[in-house]
């Protein structure tokens, strides 16, 4: 998917920025208009701030995907992932196991993760995955519903495709 953002939007380097913006946030677009999950309108002055540009080139970032059929319908679709209990774990004593891959590719890392929490009673109450096509560093972040034991993190960096591990 990303591939095709970059190949439309080759030579402008600020309305890929906002591209970026939109697709890590889930903002749709709808008839020249940006959307958080199709209910809340935001303006392109915002998305601006955040890129460092102003409204024009929002704007026209959005025209220019409009315009395009296959980015239109992505755009058109694409929707947040929702809440990530992250910041808020520590607060509600869960723990954190954030996991970077060798190679987000690998299969597995996901599946023998969740089976050495399980294995340890723990259960997990969100997981939460980078695309690797959108993330120069993608992580595989697990909350689950109780402290993630120390013994856990040499078992976990044994599992096939595991570059690091942090435990929060």
């Amino acid at each position: 998917m990303w591939n095709k953002v970059m190949e439309h939007l080759k030579g402008h380097p600020e309305r890929l920025s906002v591209a970026k913006v939109l697709v890590e946030n889930g903002f749709n677009i709808r008839n020249f208009k940006i959307y958080c999950n199709d209910i809340i309108e935001i303006p392109p002055v915002r998305i601006g701030r955040v890129v460092g540009v102003d409204r024009r080139t929002v704007n026209e970032t959005v025209k220019s995907i409009e315009e395009n059929h296959e980015l239109k319908t992505l755009f058109t679709n694409i929707r947040s992932a929702g809440y990530s209990l992250k910041e808020v774990a520590r607060h509600l004593n869960m723990g954190v196991l954030e996991i970077t891959p060798i190679n987000a590719k690998i299969p597995g890392i996901l599946a023998k993760s969740a089976s050495l929490l399980a294995d340890s009673d723990i259960s997990i109450r969100q997981a939460i995955v980078d695309d690797p096509e959108l993330s120069p560093e993608p992580k595989l972040t697990l909350i689950a519903e109780k402290k993630i034991p120390g013994a856990l993190i040499n078992d976990v960096l044994k599992i096939k495709g595991v570059k690091k591990v942090s435990v929060y």
